[in-house]
């Protein structure tokens, strides 16, 4: 089957020829109809997160058709319409007993530690893969896995109340479902903080407040709308030293910042004017649990969560348009909020 790959770190993703996976008992063998292309990709093959063994097939964010099980799945049969959880994991060991599967002491991620969904094909153990209601497109079946399962996560570990003030830093994929997302917790205010125009529009049609980053210092702007309470609750989803410096500026008293981005850059923070003086809480958030994509589902079928217009590009399985959608979010390139690989 044909295969979009990582190769070496720093280089472009390259198109091979590799053999169709198997499925063993406990597994499903997918269909690839879509891979979402993330933000964290452009990171993987930059090597700000390690991608390991090389070469191996990039695609977290996929959805498909199943086409075989094995002899053991009760779960799923040929035909189904699925969506995956990225996250391969034992259910065994002591952090996935404590509902923390992200640290699972044998997990693995697709498309990054093992093969992925920018393919023809994939296999899964049956418990990741989740019906697809048949009104979903395939392509937002895939972005609903990581970017809106995400931005779920952070908003839950956020601890949101009813009410609090809401700063999305980065209105991208992720930040287009934390904007919708944020109501499911009866937020108050939603300020969606970009220096793109046409992200912030459709950030306003979404129901935020937007807050042009280039125009004026996007703290200040919030501190400003709030009558200088500053937001309770930031959330940085670009991996920006700046930004993520503003996630923690922009906060109020016992405000809470919870980190999403990726970087490999480092930030200073005043302990006693910014963290005690304040009573501030830093929170890192590390992908997601599978058992919150039955809710994040059915908000989708509900319409509390629209991926509608999210879906802003698709490209085929090929490797040089995949690498120019990486090289563009590179160079923060505007105009495009998700772009998904479709494979008819």
């Amino acid at each position: 089957m044909r295969a979009v790959r990582m190769v070496a770190t720093g280089e472009p993703l390259e198109m091979q020829e590799v053999p169709a996976p198997a499925a063993g008992p406990d597994d499903v063998f997918v269909r690839v109809r879509a891979a979402g292309i993330c933000r964290s990709d452009m990171h993987y093959r930059a090597g700000v997160s390690p991608v390991r063994p090389l070469p191996l097939t990039m695609g977290h964010e996929v959805a498909g058709v199943v086409e075989q099980v094995g002899q053991a799945v009760t779960s799923a049969r040929p035909g189904d319409r699925v969506c995956l959880h990225y996250l391969v994991s034992c259910g065994s060991c002591e952090p996935c007993r404590r509902g923390r599967e992200q640290f699972c002491e044998t997990g693995s991620m697709i498309g990054k530690y093992r093969d992925g969904g920018f393919a023809e094909s994939i296999v899964v153990p049956a418990r990741n893969a989740f019906r697809l209601p048949d009104d979903v497109p395939f392509e937002e079946g895939a972005i609903l896995m990581c970017s809106s399962a995400t931005a779920y996560h952070a908003l839950r570990r956020a601890g949101i109340a009813p009410g609090d003030r809401v700063a999305v830093f980065g209105v991208g994929g992720l930040g287009m479902s934390a904007i919708q997302l944020a109501r499911t917790f009866d937020a108050g205010e939603v300020y969606a903080v970009d220096i793109d125009p046409g992200r912030l529009a459709l950030a306003a049609d979404l129901g935020a407040t937007p807050v042009n980053g280039r125009e004026a210092d996007p703290v200040q702007q919030i501190r400003r709308l709030t009558d200088g309470r500053g937001a309770d609750v930031a959330m940085e989803l670009i991996g920006l030293a700046e930004t993520m410096r503003q996630a923690i500026e922009v906060l109020g008293v016992q405000g809470r910042a919870v980190m999403v981005g990726l970087s490999d850059r480092r930030i200073e923070v005043d302990p006693y004017s910014e963290l005690i003086g304040r009573e501030l809480t830093l929170i890192g958030c590390n992908d997601h649990l599978a058992s919150e994509l039955p809710d994040l589902i059915a908000h989708l079928r509900a319409g509390r969560l629209d991926l509608s217009r999210v879906v802003t590009r698709t490209v085929p399985l090929d490797a040089d348009a995949i690498n120019g959608v990486l090289d563009d979010l590179e160079r923060f390139e505007p105009g495009v909020v998700r772009t998904v690989v479709s494979i008819p």
